[in-house]
């Protein structure tokens, strides 16, 4: 069933018209990191401006649940360890873009990939210390 809500939603974007923009409907399909980073910077005078940031949010909220469902069993070994009080999520990503925009390196890999590299920095595990 999500699958079939994911594709409505692919659809709807693919059919709105690309106005004069920054953003075009390519970048949401988040191939590389750089895609991603230009839907979390959009300018808010950008036509798919709403869309582009509820995608980023939505993008990099929903691989973290993936990921903190993945490592809530008992026997689970976390690859980042956040604080008890933790950062609001709009400090977070805001904390991602600034990270992001100094790495360049990155800008072509897959975005999951950049997104657990910056939260395993700011995260990092006593475990993996050594």
């Amino acid at each position: 069933m999500k699958w079939i809500v994911a594709v409505w939603v692919m659809a709807g974007l693919m059919t709105q018209p690309v106005l004069a923009g920054d953003l075009s409907i390519e970048d949401f399909e988040v191939k590389t990191t750089k895609d991603l980073m230009d839907l979390c910077t959009a300018p808010p005078d950008d036509p798919l401006y709403d869309k582009a940031i509820h995608f980023c949010h939505g993008y990099l909220v929903g691989a973290y649940h993936y990921y903190a469902a993945s490592t809530a069993g008992p026997n689970a070994v976390p690859i980042l360890c956040p604080p008890e009080k933790r950062p609001s999520r709009d400090e977070i990503i805001q904390k991602f873009v600034e990270w992001t925009k100094a790495r360049p390196q990155y800008w072509n890999e897959l975005p999951v990939e950049t997104e657990f590299r910056f939260l395993t920095e700011m995260w990092p595990c006593a475990h993996q210390d050594g």
